[in-house]
Formats: C-alpha cells, sequence, structure tokens
C-alpha cells in the first residue's frame, strides 16, 4: 500500500522535531551536534550494509523484532537517537533516516541559530587558522558557525569543507586529479 507523500513528511518532521527536542533537552547544544554527527555515521553505515538497511524496515520481521535489531545495533548511541531510532525500525519507517536528519539539521539552524561546517584536513587546526576559517563562514553564510573537524591523511594537504549538502574541496588529492585530468584531454603533445 503506497505511503501519502504528506503524511510521510509529517513522520519526518515529527521525528526530527522529536529527536531535537529530546537532544536539547538531555544535553544542550553538545548534545544536539552529538545527535547529528552519529546520524552521519549511521547514514553511512547502512549506505554500505544493505542487509541492516533492509532488515530495520523488513515487514517480515515483527515490530518487535524490528525495534529490537535497532535497540542492540544502535546501544552506543546516545539516548534520544537510540530511542528515535528504535520507534522508526518497529514502525517499519527506518528508510526515512535520510530526510529526518535533513529535517533535524534545519532544526539545528532554525532553532539553535547555527550552521555546522564540517571541515576536513591532513593535520589538526591550529587555534588561528580555526578562527579564520569559522570567522569567513560566519560572513560568507550569514549565521553562527560550529566547525566539526576531521582528519583524513588520504587527501595530502589542502582542505575540504562542506555544508548544507554544498561543498568546497581544495585538498591536494582532488587538484592533482584535476591536473592529471587537463594533462590528459590537452592535444598537443602531453602524455598519459
Amino acid at each position: 500500500m503506497p505511503t501519502n507523500r504528506l503524511v510521510e513528511e509529517g513522520q519526518v518532521e515529527t521525528y526530527g522535531s522529536v529527536l531535537f527536542d529530546a537532544a536539547l533537552a538531555t544535553g544542550g547544544q553538545d548534545e544536539v551536534l552529538e545527535v547529528r554527527d552519529q546520524m552521519e555515521q549511521i547514514l553511512s553505515i547502512l549506505r554500505s550494509d544493505m542487509d541492516l538497511a533492509m532488515a530495520l524496515a523488513n515487514p517480515d520481521y515483527t515490530p518487535e523484532q524490528r525495534k529490537t535489531l535497532a535497540e542492540g545495533v544502535f546501544a552506543g548511541c546516545v539516548e534520544p537517537l537510540r530511542v528515535v531510532l528504535a520507534v522508526m525500525a518497529e514502525r517499519g519507517n527506518a528508510p526515512l533516516l535520510k530526510r529526518v536528519h535533513e529535517a533535524y539539521n534545519n532544526q539545528l539552524e532554525s532553532q539553535l541559530g547555527i550552521c555546522v561546517v564540517d571541515v576536513t584536513t591532513v593535520v589538526p587546526l591550529d587555534d588561528n587558522l580555526r578562527h579564520i576559517i569559522s570567522t569567513k563562514a560566519e560572513a560568507d553564510l550569514g549565521k553562527k558557525v560550529v566547525l566539526r573537524e576531521h582528519i583524513d591523511k588520504s587527501i595530502l594537504g589542502g582542505i575540504i569543507m562542506s555544508t548544507n549538502g554544498k561543498r568546497i574541496d581544495a585538498s591536494m588529492k582532488t587538484q592533482l586529479a584535476n591536473a592529471r585530468n587537463v594533462l590528459c584531454d590537452t592535444s598537443d603533445g602531453g602524455e598519459c
């Protein structure tokens, strides 16, 4: 039976709001940001583990079996997220998690007035660079910025910044790949 799109959108917004309110009540802004980070990790896991993703929404399992599975798999998550994930699995709504994550991020921006910027570098940022990045991002976005720093040695150097589905990739790895493509595409004697 197809689900009404408006009903589904209402469910997404409700899950996002309930999760945001619970995280804020439990631990303030730090808990809200931790839930965001854990949701991103879970989404990454579910993209790579289709068996788990399918099991969490499998109609052949009873609602109680799906809930128990979610509680076991996500036992290490902070409580508000663990509870909402269990309810979503129980109701067969686990496939909505990506959209719930988006609704949650919208709540984060509208309720707290902050924008989370993920920054990936090869080495940890020092205070001066952290300040420069924050100041520039706040000026560009027009709101308070919280940096979430990640280390990834595979980018070789440079920086990758992303927020709200937008990404700026100024990593050495990407610049070298682009240079290689330019050299391969030239018709003036370059070899690849």
